[in-house]
């Protein structure tokens, strides 16, 4: 261990603001996709049980039970844990962090892991807000994209999760290799007519260290063009607000009082918790991010040391950049006249000369209290932000 306790270490103080929310990384899946570079290990069941031990190690630094309002499991793949590992892993989790009234847990989950008797111990367990991979509709797609399940798989998957979850989220990916304007409507309708509750969506990105990374270097696999992944955006954009959604986040969409509570902590600016391999947490203005590495991670833990790789302690302007980053990928914006009564003269002003300048351009506007991204600057918030985090 450090010479800090773990609650020091992450950044909790008896004064802190308590986190709301808390992530727990599961590290595992079946096989790599092409386009993923997060921090997982694939076919390796032999290390399930090392792993719960380790989370039970590292929620128990925790010192008490913490409550919380949202516990969201990423991955990786979490829904790969069989039972007798994920009914231990889930117990832990209630122990250290447990729900508040009308809280919100969520998994998330690939089509072949959901059936009716796995949905119904996650629900009893705790679990009732379920987020599926499918990534597509289309069976030529999902082999581009190289999933591991089927059309009719992903589609027996959503009609069995609606039968227990309480909501119902399917992440879908656009722009793939070769991919069409028609197919693309195609996914979009066939999410639409699902009964899912929640939809992410997501344009396909080149990430070193990813296998379609070296593909597209080596000219074997050829992205598809602006133009055309920016017509993909739009259409999902109108079509799902036509029907009654609300577009709540630049890649979020969901039916009335299904929006995912837990990112909008994030989005907010508010703290929370986070554990396993790669996760990153942010408490008490210090973001610490535990080791990127499974098996470091785990010979860590085992050995009673910190998992903490990075940590950086955040000054109240650095803070307040951030929280104003973040919020403006909500499409309501941030209260930015709010805000900028709590920030530095400098950071101010260079906030308000950034939000002139991209005003002036059309890609942000001022509504009442609030600025916001146009539809314009939605399709390219990305190359906006360092303005903000950088001046």
């Amino acid at each position: 261990m450090t010479n800090l306790r773990p609650l020091e270490e992450w950044g909790w103080t008896d004064d802190a603001t308590p986190p709301i929310a808390a992530y727990i990384h599961v590290p595992f899946c079946r096989h790599r996709c092409g386009y993923c570079n997060f921090a997982l290990l694939a076919n390796r069941e032999d290390l399930f049980e090392r792993y719960v031990q380790a989370i039970e190690r590292e929620l128990s630094w925790l010192e008490t039970p913490r409550p919380v309002q949202t516990l969201f499991l990423g991955g990786g793949t979490p829904s790969i844990l069989p039972p007798q590992h994920m009914e231990r892993f889930l117990q832990s989790i209630q122990k250290w962090l447990p729900l508040l009234p009308n809280g919100e847990w969520s998994m998330e989950a690939n089509p072949l892991d959901i059936h009716p008797d796995s949905l119904q111990l996650w629900f009893d367990l705790g679990i009732h807000r379920i987020s599926i991979g499918g990534q597509s509709f289309q069976r030529e797609k999902l082999l581009r994209l190289e999933r591991d399940h089927s059309p009719l798989q992903l589609n027996q998957a959503i009609a069995a999760a609606r039968e227990v979850m309480r909501s119902v989220s399917l992440d879908l990916i656009f722009a793939a290799p070769g991919e069409t304007l028609a197919s693309w409507i195609d996914d979009v309708e066939h999410a639409i007519s699902s009964g899912i509750d929640h939809l992410s969506t997501y344009g396909l990105t080149f990430e070193k260290g990813a296998r379609f990374w070296s593909l597209r270097e080596k000219q074997l696999l050829e992205p598809v063009t602006e133009d055309l992944e920016l017509g993909m955006y739009e259409h999902v954009m109108d079509r799902l607000t036509h029907v009654g959604w609300q577009h709540y986040e630049i890649s979020n969409f969901a039916k009335p009082n299904h929006r995912c509570r837990h990112n909008q902590a994030y989005w907010n600016g508010d703290s929370w918790w986070a554990f396993g391999p790669s996760a990153a947490r942010y408490v008490g203005g210090v973001r610490s991010v535990n080791h990127r590495s499974t098996l470091t991670y785990l010979r860590r833990m085992e050995s009673n040391q910190s998992p903490v790789d990075d940590r950086e302690v955040l000054n109240t302007d650095q803070q307040l950049r951030e929280r104003f980053v973040f919020g403006m990928r909500q499409i309501e914006g941030v209260p930015w006249q709010l805000l900028r009564q709590q920030a530095s003269e400098s950071t101010r002003y260079a906030i308000d000369t950034a939000l002139q300048s991209h005003i002036d351009q059309g890609w942000m506007q001022v509504d009442g209290d609030r600025v916001r991204l146009t539809r314009k600057g939605l399709v390219l918030s990305d190359g906006l932000w360092h303005a903000y985090l950088d001046s």
